[in-house]
């Protein structure tokens, strides 16, 4: 479907142009006949988050290796996006649109949506907002806010990954909320791991290579 390794491009968003980078799946890989495609949205722009950070980056290379079709993109007033930063709202406009453009550009059924950091807090509103939905990934959730707090339900299996040395986010508000929520999410703690995941991402990728699957595959 797609020509280059990964494909750089600007979409209409609904403050403006998007930049996205789009990453198709490795074919014969274990989810690559699923129709499946996913979506990462990156840390807090406020901070240097892009899509291009590290975390992100990554976990575009998980769904690509098991056969899932990937956009990370740009928020709103971060690189080749226009507009201005909306407090994490706009933000959840920008993947609803992103989502809907790239589901017609692979003619996926279902869609994966992950975040890091401020990106899991967008992916959280995605989940509750795309009917599509099949699965959540989220990467260091900042519980304490956003909206996090008041979601007891998600449509869909979550899969939550903590960093244990996080420095950035208090991960006792993140065990306490995951359990309230029905149903229960597939925890993953990385015991060794900052916020960032320095020296950490080849185990973050392995990890989740190993588990996601069981939850993107539809029942």
């Amino acid at each position: 479907m797609f020509d280059v390794k990964e494909d750089r491009l600007v979409i209409a968003g609904p403050a403006g142009e998007l930049e996205v980078v789009v990453r198709p799946a490795d074919k014969g890989s274990i989810l690559s006949e699923h129709n499946l495609c996913a979506v990462v949205c990156h840390p807090h722009p406020r901070f240097g988050g892009t899509m291009d950070n590290k975390v992100v980056t990554t976990l575009t290379r998980v769904y690509a290796d098991l056969g899932v079709p990937v956009a990370r993109f740009n928020f709103r007033g971060v690189g080749a996006s226009t507009g201005e930063y909306d407090n994490g709202v706009g933000e959840v406009d920008d993947l609803v649109a992103v989502a809907a453009w790239f589901q017609q550009r692979t003619e996926a059924t279902a869609l994966s949506l992950a975040g890091f950091s401020f990106g899991s807090g967008v992916a959280s509103n995605g989940c509750l907002r795309i009917a599509s939905v099949r699965h959540g990934l989220f990467v260091a959730p900042p519980v304490g806010r956003y909206n996090f707090a008041s979601v007891r339900s998600y449509p869909c299996p979550l899969t939550i990954v903590v960093a244990g040395q996080d420095e950035l986010v208090d991960n006792a508000q993140t065990f306490v909320w995951a359990k309230t929520l029905d149903p229960a999410p597939q925890l993953v703690e990385l015991p060794e791991a900052s916020h960032l995941f320095h020296g950490q991402l080849v185990v973050l990728r392995e990890r989740l290579t190993a588990l996601l699957p069981q939850q993107l595959v539809e029942p």
